[in-house]
């Protein structure tokens, strides 16, 4: 959904009156972009933030650039819903030699998973479906799994899977799913060689064709980075009678007001599209999904584009309970159990992304305790990451918000904790 032009005139008025409130000279590239962030802006101080600490971002993420480690990257950081600091580093497409802008625009691949997550909550709470509800339910492709397990001769064999699979299984990544380039079980190679194909269709072949697949574990046993969230995405088509894409666009990017959010980028907005550079050890490009065109497959865990402003807003939204500039898109309590952790028991088995410290809830990772993980952060607060570099967290807490956007798949993760890091460091008080 686009903004009309009374939107773009009150956004615009909103964030220059930001701006005079703020006063100008904020940290990073603030005063130059009075309302690309969406959130209204502040001097760090206002917020409990030291301006000149906040500088470190700009130093280590400049060096990251100038050493070639990364093309280029925005990072926003919001407190008590303000933003403190933005600004953007290196180029936006290496090959032309374009500068990054503080608006550009990023594939966010698994940072869609949020999205899926909040549109499927929505559904929940106007009681269209139950969590505890079978997949098979509604994508009756999905019933009577079987799952691969070892036949101990280097094979696999095919046994009846314990139960179907439920929504719930699916929002937690226990349903049995996996991403075949994560997974080490047995049923890998039938994955790896037909997943390739779930981006060559509609949501719905997607789903034709991962019926065909064997479960790689049992349904509820174990956490397994999967495809589920592009199940998800089917589910929430088959229950609105709407795309993926026009349901969120409907009921999530547009009343949150953010421009530059979808399944691809619009044709007068393809100069800002963010491109990756070659691999800095190898020289070897680093491919990337294309989003320069209407894709016929959706994927809710896998395929949207935003920028380091709009998705603060979604950010903002859940730090602020589902609420967001007098619009409620999901109740308190909804967002309280969304960032509560679900595994319990199943926390750290199998391929466990999340990390050490962290459980996790319906759509991003939760944080159980102040010590364990090897980066500081507080108990509450949530996050994910995508494949190209993107990634944000958010501390109820500390009500903060950080977003970090780039293009470049192998810096990801050394980037996302120098970023932790650095955020925490630069808190000079406590949030009010």
């Amino acid at each position: 959904m686009r903004w009309t032009l009374a939107a773009r005139r009150t956004i615009l008025w909103a964030g220059i009156v930001a701006l005079w409130a703020a006063g100008i000279g904020a940290a990073g590239n603030l005063a130059t972009a009075a309302w690309a962030a969406g959130l209204p802006q502040a001097k760090p101080e206002q917020v409990g933030l030291s301006a000149s600490r906040l500088e470190r971002i700009t130093e280590a993420f400049q060096a990251e650039v100038t050493k070639g480690r990364i093309p280029g990257a925005v990072v926003l950081v919001a407190r008590q819903g303000k933003v403190a600091y933005l600004h953007s580093f290196g180029k936006r497409d290496p090959a032309s030699g374009a500068t990054m802008a503080d608006d550009d625009i990023f594939r966010i691949y698994s940072m869609s998973k949020p999205f899926t997550a909040v549109a499927v909550m929505m559904l929940v709470e106007e009681g269209k479906i139950l969590l505890s509800d079978p997949v098979s339910l509604y994508l009756p492709e999905l019933a009577k799994r079987e799952v691969a397990v070892s036949d101990g001769q280097g094979g696999i064999k095919l046994v009846p899977a314990a139960r179907e699979i439920t929504v719930h299984d699916l929002l937690t990544h226990t349903g049995g799913l996996t991403y075949g380039v994560f997974t080490g079980t047995a049923g890998k190679k039938a994955w790896t060689e037909v997943e390739g194909e779930f981006w060559k269709g509609t949501n719905a072949q997607m789903i034709e064709r991962m019926a065909k697949l064997p479960l790689v574990l049992q349904p509820g046993s174990q956490f397994e980075y999967s495809w589920s969230y592009a199940v998800l995405g089917r589910i929430v088509e088959v229950i609105s009678g709407k795309s993926l894409g026009a349901f969120i666009g409907e009921r999530i990017v547009g009343p949150l007001g953010i421009q530059d959010t979808g399944f691809f980028v619009h044709p007068e907005n393809l100069g800002r599209l963010a491109q990756s550079g070659p691999d800095p050890a190898t020289g070897k490009p680093q491919p990337l999904i294309d989003v320069t065109r209407q894709p016929a497959f959706e994927g809710g865990g896998e395929s949207m584009v935003s920028t380091a402003g709009d998705y603060a807003v979604f950010c903002q939204m859940l730090l602020n309970g589902g609420a967001y500039n007098n619009v409620r898109l999901l109740g308190p309590k909804t967002v309280e159990f969304m960032t509560s952790d679900h595994l319990g028991a199943l926390m750290g088995l199998g391929t466990y992304l999340p990390g050490p410290g962290y459980g996790y809830g319906l759509g991003f990772a939760v944080r159980i305790a102040p010590g364990i993980s090897a980066v500081p952060g507080s108990p509450g607060e949530f996050f994910w990451g995508g494949y190209s570099g993107t990634y944000f967290w958010v501390d109820p807490k500390e009500k903060l918000i950080a977003v970090l956007m780039m293009q470049s798949p192998v810096a990801r993760l050394h980037a996302r904790a120098l970023l932790k890091d650095l955020v925490l460091q630069a808190i000079d008080k406590p949030a009010i």
